[in-house]
């Protein structure tokens, strides 16, 4: 009897754990997918996704940190945030990975709105680069989001089709 199945199904639950993880910051999410598709891979002996796709796939997983990191930076400097603002919602970025859901709903608004207060001293301006700042984070979810749906996707297709 084939014990495949098996391993297919820890492919699909490391897949379904990484998207949660996208969203729970304590989870590595894009990562734990590509660990699975890689695992995918390997079930077949790399007949069906081979070192080309797994190397765009790999491409795709670091772009994913990439759209991370500079989402909130992104929305700060959108709105003419000054450089303080755009450095604060980056740090703030980080920060509130240590503090779970709100800290990364929160993290990037707060340490933009604490950058952009001390360069300016504008309680006005510092709210509008924060809720910019935020919606940049939610727009960078959305990307990740369809990124990881890509890498699924470009992983179906080589195996399926």
């Amino acid at each position: 009897m084939d014990a495949s199945w098996l391993w297919w199904i820890v492919v699909a639950l490391m897949i379904v754990v990484g998207a949660i993880g996208v969203a729970v910051p304590v989870l590595p999410g894009v990562l734990l997918i590509f660990a699975g598709l890689v695992l995918g891979a390997w079930i077949d002996d790399f007949t069906y996704v081979g070192r080309g796709t797994l190397a765009v796939l790999l491409g795709m997983t670091a772009l994913t940190y990439a759209i991370d990191f500079v989402a909130s930076a992104y929305g700060a400097q959108r709105v003419g945030a000054h450089r303080r603002a755009v450095i604060g919602a980056a740090l703030g970025a980080l920060v509130g990975l240590f503090f779970a859901l709100p800290g990364v709903i929160l993290g990037p608004f707060i340490g933009a709105a604490i950058g952009e207060y001390s360069a300016r001293r504008s309680l006005e301006g510092a709210g509008r680069v924060g809720l910019a700042t935020w919606l940049g984070m939610v727009l960078g979810g959305a990307a990740k989001l369809a990124m990881i749906a890509s890498m699924v996707g470009l992983f179906a297709y080589q195996r399926f089709a």
